[in-house]
């Protein structure tokens, strides 16, 4: 009996043995993953200023970096033109990213993405009604219009969805976003109607582009991503919770009411930010969960990560695509993401099933 007693013991030790060992080694391959994901956002930030209609060798940029000079044609190519642009991808991508992770893992819906919280066309209609009314034309001009329609498009819609007992549930919120988007595009149609400069200047910023920004507009919306990303990063366990349903989350203790309102408030700003900087692109937020998913399982902790790094390695690489593929000219970012996320998207979704609403 003693024999018995003592080989269970040493069982249930070498098990947990085990396990603890497996759990080391998947947190190295994550770790390992991770490296290799900043390497290759890296190594893409440094293309994005080495290449473009004047491709610039590895040497003179670090030099016009390190060394800035106005009478350089380097320095103001690297600095003044291209800077900017990583810089905005950097920052609009890593929002992207992280926006369209809580937006799924809040809403437990695959294809949440900007759109379905109606921030696209809230933020579109903001710009219509600057450009319009105000006489306003430009990126840094129309930039706090664009986050202030975003985020009261996407507030209005969550204050929507929480009408009833069961609050903001996952099929509320995307019937919610789509009246309100629908709305919101009738709007716009209207006043794009009545105004030709309108229509152009919104022409320029719909289709989605990091040309033609400059570091006023990068500084802008730095904090609000900043704390957006501070924000998200922290919901990892909470979404968690969220992922196996709100009445499971409940009884582990979770305060779902109060998760949702940060995820929310999250969403707001990192969509808002990336949407009023860059215009509305497409399939970063949508495509990028599902990849960081696929790389790392189902734990939001590790999916928020790997998006944060992931989004703005696509989003820049996309940019330096559009710049090359189109020489002398570009195409701009948003119709090269299109181009590279559908493809992508489709694959994911033949290889593996998508957890439905």
């Amino acid at each position: 009996m003693a024999r018995s007693v003592t080989a269970t013991a040493d069982g249930g030790q070498g098990i947990a043995h085990q396990g603890r060992t497996s759990t080391g080694r998947r947190r190295r391959r994550l770790a390992y993953g991770f490296g290799v994901a900043v390497v290759a956002l890296l190594v893409v930030c440094i293309l994005s200023l080495m290449l473009g209609s004047n491709p610039i060798d590895p040497a003179s940029v670090f030099n016009a970096l390190l060394l800035y000079r106005k009478s350089d044609e380097a320095s103001l190519i690297v600095v003044d033109s291209r800077l900017p642009r990583t810089l905005l991808g950097l920052g609009a991508g890593l929002a992207l990213g992280l926006a369209g992770t809580v937006m799924q893992g809040l809403s437990r819906n695959p294809l949440a993405d900007p759109g379905i919280l109606g921030v696209n066309f809230g933020a579109s209609l903001a710009v219509v009604v600057a450009i319009a009314v105000f006489g306003i034309t430009t990126p840094g001009g129309y930039l706090w219009f664009a986050f202030a329609g975003a985020a009261l498009a996407s507030v209005v819609v969550y204050a929507v969805a929480s009408v009833g007992r069961e609050g903001a549930t996952p099929i509320k919120l995307a019937l919610a976003g789509a009246a309100v988007s629908a709305a919101l595009g009738s709007l716009i149609t209207a006043v794009l109607l009545t105004s030709r400069v309108s229509l152009d200047a919104l022409r320029f910023w719909q289709v989605g582009s990091l040309a033609g920004r400059n570091f006023g507009v990068f500084w802008q919306v730095l904090p609000t991503i900043v704390i957006g990303a501070v924000i998200a990063l922290a919901l990892g366990r909470a979404l968690n919770g969220l992922a196996l349903g709100d009445d499971v989350a409940r009884g582990l203790g979770q305060r779902v009411g109060l998760s949702r309102g940060f995820s929310a408030v999250a969403v707001v700003l990192l969509c808002g930010s990336a949407t009023a900087a860059v215009g509305p692109i497409a399939f970063v937020g949508l495509v990028i969960p599902h990849v960081a998913r696929w790389v790392v399982g189902a734990d939001y902790r590790w999916i928020l990560a790997f998006s944060a790094v992931i989004a703005p390695t696509m989003l820049i690489a996309c940019d330096v695509i559009g710049r090359l593929v189109a020489w002398p000219g570009e195409l701009q970012v948003g119709v090269v993401t299109a181009f590279v996320g559908a493809p992508v998207f489709i694959a994911l979704v033949r290889r593996r099933k998508l957890v439905s609403l």
